[in-house]
């Protein structure tokens, strides 16, 4: 039986007049690569957001390793897990091994020296992300699917084994999500990592990730595997509307509005 990444029993987040999340209770599993879905407003972002300790629940509790969230010391979070917010902040002026770089933080602080193995960690990072060409330009100068390596490098230099990511490909043409998607599935299945993401695309999700959590007005829906996820009754609680699931010659399932 797969380890529990994240625990989660009866998450609760009200906010005033209105409650993103309604009694969460699940279970994500470590070393896989595991999505959040659902329609716009659904409370996948805010899940993710709790997990990352952005925001704090109303109830319930959540642990991560089996140790509860409030039990982790900052610093500690940092080395383990690592946040990708949806909107990533700016990087103006920053060539990418400046960038990358930042990842090193949680390991020697905004006064530490930068030594031979945060100086090893970058390059590695970089280069596991294919972006080691890239070291000397400015971030601002690469496209949409560069940059966001350039960020999932420097979160691979923070040597967190959790990264969480908050609809990474949203911006990006179909090539570049196919391409941030692969290096994501490869970081977790080659490198042991585990990744929480949050997709709108149900059928990026189903070829890439291993298990999938959908919700609905903040409410749990399905969890299970992308072959649960793609069933014509399964698609249409989540979104709403008639679905049907088309299978190409290879097999793969394709899901398209009935």
């Amino acid at each position: 039986m797969t380890a529990a990444l994240f625990s989660i029993e009866g998450l609760s987040l009200d906010v005033p007049g209105r409650r993103l999340l309604d009694g969460l209770t699940l279970a994500l599993p470590a070393g896989q690569m595991v999505a959040l879905i659902g329609h716009n407003g659904s409370g996948k972002s805010t899940l993710l957001k709790v997990l990352a300790r952005q925001v704090a629940a109303t109830a319930g509790r959540v642990a991560f390793n089996g140790r509860a969230l409030a039990d982790w010391q900052a610093r500690d979070y940092a080395r383990a897990l690592a946040f990708l917010p949806q909107t990533t902040p700016p990087a103006e002026g920053m060539l990418v091994r400046e960038l990358v770089a930042l990842g090193r933080y949680p390991w020697h602080g905004a006064l530490g020296r930068f030594g031979p193995e945060d100086h090893a960690a970058v390059e590695a990072a970089m280069a596991e992300c294919g972006v080691a060409a890239f070291a000397d330009r400015l971030v601002d100068t690469l496209s949409g699917g560069e940059r966001q390596r350039v960020w999932l490098a420097m979160m691979v230099a923070q040597q967190a084994q959790t990264l969480l990511l908050d609809e990474p490909i949203s911006a990006l043409d179909i090539a570049h999500q196919v391409e941030v998607l692969s290096l994501v599935r490869r970081m977790c299945h080659a490198q042991g990592r585990s990744a929480v993401i949050v997709l709108h695309e149900v059928n990026m999700t189903a070829r890439f990730c291993d298990h999938v959590v959908a919700l609905r007005g903040g409410r749990l829906v399905m969890q299970g595997t992308t072959a649960a996820l793609m069933r014509p009754e399964v698609l249409a609680e989540i979104y709403g509307l008639p679905m049907q699931v088309l299978r190409r010659e290879n097999g793969e399932a394709v899901a398209v509005p009935a």
